[in-house]
């Protein structure tokens, strides 16, 4: 009887976790089953269970009524919280209000529901789109020679500037309303995309005005008047934009700028009218040394009240041109030496009347707020499609000369060494394109994911760096001699620019993207920290007690569903498919749960400590970024049709993603600070210990072996990226050789086997073809074919050679050109 009772409990304590059940039912059920002890009575341990329970049973009832539970506990841990929490600041508040959660919030709860993520839209262009793409997309990668631009000019040729400008590169966010393209977030990152595979200085230009700029800014908050203005002249290229935000002692902290403006009375057009004076310093400003019209952010105060919103108004925004007088537009910079326009530019005493203010008086001091909105779909869209392209454009140039260059009598892409590298190229290729095309599907949709934009960018961005290194391993001295016919050294000089503009990653990662996500996801956490901080204390007290009833009973759910999805290895978690995706589906599903628990304790436990604790915090941001990657590639192969082809590929990535989740996991607990809550967490978290092992190296061999020639699946995994087969073009020469190169396989193969068995002489090879024609090894046929492939080849190993006096001219005329 004793053992039936037990397991009662046990079943009954689960059930009421599991589903969260509110306070009242868990007092009901107490009752129930001291009832039950007692009915089958008699016993002296069946009473002592029976009282046992009964005491927790009335407690909860009580502490089930709302007044009761403020006035005996909430309000208590409510006082204590208050006096404890940091102040949020203005402008941290801006950052937390700015966005929105979708699929992050689904990682946060431990409980994702699956319709959320399949049900985003599949990515798609419309007619339109898709024939820009084609069309002028297409013409301005054929146009761009990226060795003239960042070597001889450090900067586009003016017919590239003008085909930009007059086909509305520069505008494909404003609406058509306002004379612009109205494209969606999916054409636009996927426009970026294709040009920044050609030329990263030429996809930065196009992508700044169409990320974080004046023409968002004005289409979103802009008044009428600004709006008709400039909209139109911005689409139309007829104004180049720049925005202005980082400063010399500004940098990732931009709330913490110094530039000011002063509201105040000054002559403008004659008139004396109401504006601001204005001083400021920036720098780092993409498109700062061309641009007409300057954006700038500043902090305003208003020290006679006149706009009456008090004398620290905040950060505003405003819209100057740069041949306002004042203006300073600076010389040039140069980063990483790369060709787009960036520089600084400065003001000092310059007037402006407060119509020139974005969106009016009515947006003074919300700027920060507006930066953030527009920042968090921005990012989601630019950086994200400069890191993709970048992985697939290296992927496609990598797989080719792994099949096309020879090393000890077998192309080098059969070799495992050479192998594993392109690999991480294919898994990388297929996992980042699924999260850039769902990030830019959500943003289509209305989201704006500040979460997820951030934790995307610094991912995809690492990436970028990571694999380009791969490509440049396997290319060797290929890759290392920059000039003309080097496909990949401006994207291996440009990394560090992606890596650092719009957030330096190491902060993206260890203080915004677990932190900002904690608050703004978690499904109670905002709830109670806003309660806290409630001016009303009535009110803060009652909205704390709910989130905290809340709380409390997802934190126990989270102990119990945590430990038993790790003992079963996901085996009973949740899966919209029951094919081969599906235990993925439930892994996934294990993982988010874990990472719901841990990340609820870090929280809990660190409180203000977790900005201190960044690595902790970064470690959290791994796991997050990784759950997301995962749930993005199994989306991904649901929108491509479930292609069995790239069912490896998916299970790869999986294996992959669940060892790095849970060696983060494992760091986590090696460096919580208290040993009792470490011990409990790796508990619950490897009941079992860690079995993730990641991918095999057959597994791989296999994935790399299959980029050894052209294929649909090859073209799949590389898509949207220009691909050129002109022999006269420096990546077209590699598609041409790949296919010349396939062609003569079978004849190669013959070949070899005659020169192996002495039939014929090794000379220089194509006076060996001679002699293998000679004695019949092989037909004229044969003979034109390899020696075509065999030309091609030498075509695409050799490397570029300069005079000493051309780099040397090279280098004087960039001195000038920094000096102008």
């Amino acid at each position: 009887m004793t053992l039936l009772m037990t397991l009662i409990f046990i079943v009954g304590f689960v059930a009421l976790a599991i589903t969260e059940a509110k306070l009242i039912i868990w007092g009901l059920a107490a009752l129930a089953y001291a009832a039950l002890a007692l009915a089958l009575g008699g016993a002296l341990s069946l009473n002592a269970v029976a009282v046992l329970a009964f005491i927790p049973g009335i407690v909860f009832i009580l502490l089930s009524v709302p007044m009761i539970r403020r006035l005996v506990l909430t309000n208590h841990i409510y006082k204590a919280v208050k006096s404890i929490l940091p102040r949020v600041s203005r402008t941290e508040q801006e950052a937390l209000d700015a966005g929105t959660v979708g699929w992050d919030a689904e990682l946060f709860s431990g409980r994702p529901q699956w319709g959320k993520l399949l049900d985003i839209e599949k990515p798609h262009l419309t007619e339109e789109e898709q024939a820009f793409l084609d069309g002028p997309t297409e013409e301005a990668c054929k146009m761009i020679d990226d060795w003239d631009t960042r070597h001889n000019r450090a900067d586009m040729p003016e017919e590239v500037w003008q085909y930009l400008k007059d086909n509305g590169f520069l505008g494909m966010l404003i609406s058509k309303e306002h004379g612009g393209l109205g494209f969606t977030a999916q054409a636009q990152s996927m426009i970026v995309s294709k040009i920044a595979g050609r030329s990263i200085a030429a996809g930065i230009t196009v992508m700044v005005p169409n990320s974080l700029g004046p023409g968002e800014l004005l289409e979103k908050y802009g008044t009428k008047e600004q709006q008709d203005k400039y909209l139109e002249r911005l689409a139309k290229g007829k104004e180049v934009p720049c925005f202005a935000l980082t400063a010399p002692h500004a940098g990732s902290d931009a709330a913490g700028m110094r530039d000011v403006g002063v509201v105040c009375e000054g002559m403008h057009e004659g008139k004396k009218v109401l504006g601001v004076k204005l001083n400021w310093e920036k720098r780092y400003i993409t498109l700062g040394p061309v641009a007409t019209l300057l954006g700038l952010a500043f902090n305003l105060y208003d020290p006679e009240n006149r706009l009456g919103k008090g004398t620290n108004v905040g950060i505003t925004l405003a819209l100057i041109p740069t041949d306002h007088e004042g203006v300073n537009i600076g010389r040039r910079h140069y980063p990483a030496r790369s060709a787009f326009m960036n520089g600084p530019n400065s003001g000092k005493d310059v007037f402006i009347p407060l119509d020139w203010i974005i969106g009016g008086t009515e947006y003074c001091g919300q700027g920060w707020r507006m930066l953030m909105e527009c920042l968090s779909t921005g990012r989601a869209i630019s950086l994200p499609a400069i890191g993709t392209v970048s992985i697939k454009q290296a992927l496609r140039v990598t797989s080719a000369y792994a099949r096309i260059r020879r090393q000890f009598g077998i192309s080098i892409g059969m070799m495992e060494g050479v192998a594993e590298p392109v690999a991480r190229l294919v898994k990388d290729s297929y996992m980042y394109e699924g999260a850039r095309a769902t990030t830019a599907a959500m943003v289509d949709e209305g989201q704006k994911p500040s979460v997820i934009s951030a934790l995307l960018k610094y991912r995809t961005t690492d990436a970028m760096r990571e694999r380009i290194n791969d490509a440049m391993d396997v290319h060797g001295g290929r890759a290392v001699c920059d000039g003309p016919s080097n496909y990949l050294f401006a994207g291996y000089q440009a990394v560090p620019v992606a890596i650092t503009v719009e957030g330096a990653n190491i902060l993206t990662r260890t203080l915004i993207t677990f932190a900002q996500g904690a608050l703004r996801a978690h499904p109670f956490l905002y709830k109670e920290i806003s309660a806290a901080q409630n001016e009303n204390v009535a009110e803060g007290q009652k909205a704390f007690d709910k989130a905290f009833a809340g709380h409390t009973g997802f934190m126990l759910r989270n102990i119990l569903a945590s430990f038993l999805h790790s003992l079963t290895f996901g085996r009973f978690a949740s899966s919209p498919r029951n094919g081969p995706t599906k235990i993925y589906y439930q892994r996934l599903h294990r993982y988010a749960q874990n990472f719901a628990l841990v990340g609820d304790w870090v929280v809990a436990f660190l409180g203000g400590d977790l900005k201190r604790k960044q690595r902790i915090s970064g470690r959290m941001a791994d796991i997050l970024s990784d759950l997301y990657l995962m749930s993005t590639t199994l989306k991904r192969w649901e929108d491509d049709g479930a292609i069995a082809d790239d069912l490896p590929i998916v299970q790869a990535i999986a294996e992959d993603r669940f060892a790095a989740i849970e060696h983060s996991f494992d760091q986590v607990f090696n460096n919580f600070p208290n040993p009792v809550l470490r011990t409990l967490m790796r508990f619950l978290v490897f009941p079992l210990g860690r079995r993730a092992k990641g991918s095999s190296d057959r597994e791989n061999y296999r994935l790399a072996k299959a980029m050894l020639r052209h294929s649909e699946q090859r073209d799949r995994l590389t898509r949207d990226i220009f691909v050129s087969f002109d022999p006269s073009d420096r990546t077209g020469i590699l598609e041409d050789t790949l296919q010349k190169v396939e062609e003569a396989a079978e004849i190669e193969k013959r070949f070899i086997r005659a020169l192996k068995k002495g039939e014929i002489a090794r000379r220089l090879d194509r006076d060996a073809i001679d002699d293998a024609v000679d004695k019949g090894i092989l037909n004229d046929n044969e003979a034109g074919i390899l020696r075509a492939a065999d030309e091609a080849t030498d075509k695409v190993i050799q490397v570029d050679d300069f005079a000493s006096k051309e780099l040397g001219a090279h280098g004087d005329n960039q001195s000038n050109v920094a000096a102008q």
